[in-house]
């Protein structure tokens, strides 16, 4: 009989999470986190730090995840619970993970339950800090998390808002549906065939920037040209960069979605904004995805007030300019070597040639590495959650992607863009 490897569930086993909490204030709020993590199938294994159950008791734990929660390593001893729940997990996640979990983390201190599980753990883990500014800030705390990053783990970055106290400033919890979201692509991304040598952090140490949404051209104070893209596939692309280890810069454009756990996100609303984000940002960046859906023209004047309709049903006439082509000149001027510019394309065929026959002219006309096309006759892919693409790639290999999640568009992104590294 074959032995199952530990931390590998069967096709027919719920995944099973480890849940670990550490003594902050913020303990409350992952008890919505175990919420979604038990209510879409998962074996949800609670292990809080003696400090975390002075801020969230037992009963509260065990209630939601329907087992029997200790912090202790002498609890039901006999059945090594220190080396057992570690050995057996399929994902760790901590949250909130306090600068004094996440230095014992790294030093491999294990003077409880939870530490010890973290030891005998060969699964994914993911870190999700709070604590506040001046902890997270500390040179310590800073290399520690680099520490912990180098050796695999998704160290999460704080939020920025209100803090213990009248404190405000990065060091938050960030929102658990967002670390839920996380969790559940790093498992996802562990557990399936596509993880080459099972790395889920290939983008550790990786500066990323992607663009998301639409952007909005002034005619007057309340009215704009604009266009329907949502921003939910940069969403996508930033949350599953955040997944497999990245530093991520997301520019949302008039994008109303929650913000993605992790992501220094930088909002704007108009072309020129957009420009000058991605500009900036791209200084430091290993690649850059243009998902937004940037206007190609604005109006030539901006009314100062609003346009308004005469008894005569004349109809203002708008003069309009071209916008800058952002992604054409992110191409050609490339702040960084070995940077990879990634651009999206949203076709439809005419009489002139089909989507794909538009968009190669396109690929060789801004200079891209890759581009993602998506044919959008009658409206499709706007605004929904699922999305079908071919990506092409300036080396003239084309990969089509079957209508799936957006999720699952940004990992075949995302491994095209670490190809491109690869051969560079």
């Amino acid at each position: 009989m074959t032995q199952q490897p530990v931390g590998q569930q069967s096709a027919s086993q719920a995944p099973r999470v480890v849940l670990g909490v550490s003594g902050g204030i913020a303990a409350y709020k992952s008890c919505e986190l175990l919420r979604r993590l038990t209510e879409s199938g998962h074996d949800v294994t609670v292990v809080p730090t003696a400090a975390a159950l002075a801020f969230v008791g037992a009963p509260t734990w065990s209630a939601l995840s329907g087992k029997q929660v200790s912090a202790e390593v002498w609890h039901d001893v006999h059945e090594v619970p220190h080396v057992r729940i570690g050995q057996a997990a399929d994902l760790v996640v901590v949250a909130p993970a306090t600068a004094d979990l996440l230095a014992k983390a790294a030093h491999g201190i294990a003077d409880d339950l939870l530490t010890n599980t973290l030891l005998t753990a060969r699964c994914p883990v993911v870190f999700a800090p709070a604590m506040h500014t001046e902890m997270w800030e500390h040179p310590a705390t800073q290399a520690n998390v680099a520490t912990l990053r180098s050796r695999g783990a998704i160290v999460i970055e704080p939020a920025e808002g209100r803090l213990t106290g009248a404190d405000t400033g990065k060091g938050r919890l960030p929102d658990p549906v967002e670390i839920f979201e996380v969790a559940r692509d790093v498992l996802a991304r562990a557990s399936s065939g596509g993880v080459v040598g099972g790395v889920v952090d290939d983008l550790a140490g990786r500066h990323v920037v992607v663009s998301a949404g639409g952007t909005r051209e002034y005619l007057d104070p309340v009215r704009f040209l604009g266009n329907r893209s949502s921003g939910l596939q940069g969403i996508a692309l930033a949350r599953t960069a955040v997944a497999r280890g990245a530093e991520v810069t997301l520019v949302a454009a008039n994008v109303t979605l929650p913000e993605p756990a992790g992501v220094k996100v930088v909002r704007v609303e108009t072309t020129a904004e957009l420009r000058d984000a991605v500009l900036s940002a791209a200084v430091t960046a290993d690649a850059v995805v243009m998902a937004a859906a940037p206007a190609d023209f604005r109006p030539a004047t901006v009314s100062e007030a609003k346009i308004k309709k005469t008894d005569d049903s004349a109809v203002p006439e708008i003069d309009l300019v071209q916008n800058p082509d952002i992604l054409a000149e992110l191409s050609h001027h490339r702040p960084r070597d070995g940077m990879v510019v990634v651009g999206f394309a949203a076709e439809t065929g005419d009489e002139e040639g089909t989507v794909l026959d538009h968009a190669a002219a396109k690929l060789a006309r801004k200079g891209c590495d890759l581009l993602v096309v998506n044919d959008v006759s009658g409206g499709k892919v706007f605004g929904s959650p699922e999305n079908e693409a071919v990506v092409l790639g300036s080396d003239g290999r084309s990969t089509g992607v079957p209508r799936g999640s957006k999720a699952a568009l940004a990992h075949v992104i995302w491994d095209a863009v670490t190809s491109r590294w690869q051969t560079a």
